[in-house]
């Protein structure tokens, strides 16, 4: 095994979050989203709302152009607030501004249970690589233990949202809806981020052979 697991903390744990989306990709698709619900509760108007959470993503695009930072976030920002708002003026309901964050949520946590029972958890197949340790991490039970039990934890987080959100969906309480999936973003990713953190450097990475 390598000791980077051990003596190269803090320069993995960058890595890992960067991965994750870091700050500014969370900041690029949180806060359009929240625009378009302190909008709708003050206009009442599906258009108006949707429109500015658009023009409030481009200009993050733009902000990151115009520093040379890296545009993936903030166009997948973007784009997401796009598809949200064809939902939402499509069906003429603003909840469904919401609704495509809950499928979502149905699909990452299919897909990362669906891994985690097949012996090829997601969070060791995405930070494997960039940890350097590409799939060796599979030759280790202990390694492959702390990705499968990390693993788990973001199971628990889509599901806890789906538990929480989807009934406020149904129900049509929009602000509720809006409100829960605000806490449920921000606190909760970076809580199973960090927890995850926590659980992988446990185990030293794997030296590929």
């Amino acid at each position: 095994m390598s000791n980077r697991g051990y003596d190269g903390h803090e320069d993995d744990q960058k890595k890992v979050v960067s991965a994750l989306g870091g700050k500014k990709g969370l900041i690029d698709s949180g806060l359009p989203t929240l625009v378009f619900l302190v909008a709708f509760n003050f206009s009442h108007s599906l258009n108006k709302s949707t429109t500015y959470a658009l023009i409030l993503s481009g200009l993050l695009t733009i902000l990151r152009l115009v520093r040379r930072e890296t545009l993936q976030h903030a166009l997948s920002g973007i784009i997401g607030v796009a598809v949200c708002a064809w939902f939402s003026r499509s069906t003429g309901h603003a909840r469904d501004f919401y609704l495509p964050g809950l499928i979502t949520n149905f699909a990452y946590g299919v897909a990362y249970a669906v891994a985690n029972i097949a012996g090829w958890p997601l969070l060791g197949v995405m930070l494997g690589p960039i940890l350097g340790e590409n799939f060796a991490w599979r030759r280790v039970a202990e390694r492959k233990g702390v990705y499968l039990k990390a693993s788990w934890l973001w199971v628990g987080l889509f599901v806890s949202r789906l538990l929480i959100q989807y009934p406020l969906y149904r129900a049509n309480q929009l602000n509720w809806l809006g409100t829960a999936r605000l806490a449920m973003g921000y606190p909760l990713f970076f809580l199973v981020g960090w927890w995850s953190w926590l659980i992988i450097r446990k185990v030293p990475t794997v030296k590929p052979e």
